[in-house]
């Protein structure tokens, strides 16, 4: 089953799935470009690691139902006797989270070049903690501003529509999902492949050395693969609504005509 949407799905930010894609696309992006590269160059998929401490609403996620439920009788209260023969009570505990502090693994790729392994550019695929306040936006912007500073290319991949989008410097108008192409040689001016929900994913060039050309990254085409293989369009509850942040009134009636067949309307 394809997706019934014409580029990014908007479900699969739901944090069952949003994982799992990540990982994937970042692997089928280097598997598709990789021969492309040869004989120059290689990509490899690198990780980044950090400490982050999880907000309240993140606490529940994966978590069984009973031990949520173990908190409802919270105000019950059972006899406790003692020896004197007075009755004291002795309160039922709440069942509560605590935060717990969690390591973050997040995967980007690197193209390098063979015989040097020099870092040419660095493809990096956004993922929500990037676009909220805390330690994953902060470890990504620091990371982001030691590219910019460098002499490596930089492709940012933003296929997320909640969250905080990344700087940018002039007018840019507002988008569900951007795609940044930063050429080192250019810099500070870099190339922005904006799009919304109803448009396909752009396709979108491959910076390398400024002698070398640039070969695509067709990105439409890897996110359908991937939720092919994945199986993504076969779990997805398309009854239940679009995640957030809410749609504007023209897009949920555009969203709900596109799926009145899946749910059977």
């Amino acid at each position: 089953m394809l997706s019934p949407f014409p580029g990014m799905n908007p479900y699969l930010e739901q944090p069952a799935f949003w994982s799992s894609f990540h990982t994937r696309l970042m692997v089928a992006i280097a598997d598709t470009v990789a021969p492309q590269l040869r004989p120059n160059y290689y990509i490899e998929v690198e990780t980044r690691t950090y400490q982050d401490q999880e907000e309240p609403e993140e606490i529940l996620v994966g978590i069984p139902d009973a031990a949520v439920l173990a908190a409802r009788s919270i105000d019950q209260v059972e006899p406790l006797r003692v020896e004197s023969g007075a009755t004291l009570t002795q309160k039922r505990p709440r069942s509560i989270f605590l935060p717990q502090p969690t390591t973050i693994k997040e995967r980007y790729l690197e193209v390098r070049e063979v015989g040097t392994d020099t870092v040419i550019t660095v493809i990096e695929v956004l993922s929500p903690k990037n676009k909220q306040k805390g330690k994953g936006r902060t470890a990504y912007e620091n990371k982001r501003r030691r590219i910019l500073g460098s002499l490596s290319n930089l492709v940012e991949i933003d296929l997320i529509r909640a969250g905080i989008p990344m700087t940018m410097i002039g007018e840019v108008q507002p988008s569900d999902y951007r795609l940044i192409v930063s050429r080192s040689s250019q810099r500070p001016q870099a190339d922005l492949y904006d799009f919304d929900l109803r448009e396909p994913i752009p396709s979108v060039p491959l910076p390398l050395r400024p002698e070398d050309e640039e070969p695509l990254i067709e990105l439409q085409a890897i996110t359908q693969g991937v939720c092919d293989r994945a199986g993504y369009n076969e779990r997805i509850d398309y009854r239940r609504s679009v995640p957030p942040p809410k749609l504007s009134e023209a897009d949920q009636q555009w969203v709900d005509e596109l799926l009145a067949p899946l749910r059977g309307a």
